[in-house]
């Protein structure tokens, strides 16, 4: 059942973005993440969940892991609101010639969530940062 909401929430996060300009970034969605320290333990966590998802992990094989890891915290960071700046390659050009399916993209969420429910994260500040995460969705598909 949770897996369903899960899902569903994610789905309605996905149209919603998808139609919609994303608000002005405060810092409050930072905070609830619980800052640099917090995001960098999210991520580590989702890259932990990736390293045994079976349906994902093949996509992660000859990546810089260190490289990746502190490329994603500085992205969670800047849409979260944070006092960051994102030095890393555009989505388009990151996912270049991977052929990412939908699927893909789910399992990512799901790990991503699952590293923020490991931390304790609230599903408010969850969804908060998914919704602003969504729109990089049709930059990484089908690349």
């Amino acid at each position: 059942m949770r897996i369903l909401l899960r899902v569903s929430v994610l789905a309605v996060l996905l149209g919603v973005a998808a139609c919609a300009r994303q608000p002005a970034h405060d810092a409050s969605l930072y905070r609830d993440l619980g800052e640099q320290p917090g995001i960098t333990r999210i991520v580590e966590g989702m890259l932990l969940n990736i390293a045994s998802d079976r349906r994902i992990v093949r996509h992660f094989e000859d990546i810089d892991i260190v490289r990746l890891r502190d490329k994603l915290v500085e992205q969670i960071c800047v849409e979260a609101g944070g006092p960051c700046t994102y030095t890393g390659d555009s989505m388009e050009e990151s996912h270049k010639g991977q052929r990412l399916t939908p699927s893909d993209f789910n399992a990512l969420v799901e790990n991503l969530q699952d590293a923020m429910d490991q931390q304790g994260i609230a599903v408010t500040a969850q969804n908060r940062l998914l919704a602003r995460l969504a729109p990089m969705r049709e930059q990484v598909i089908d690349r």
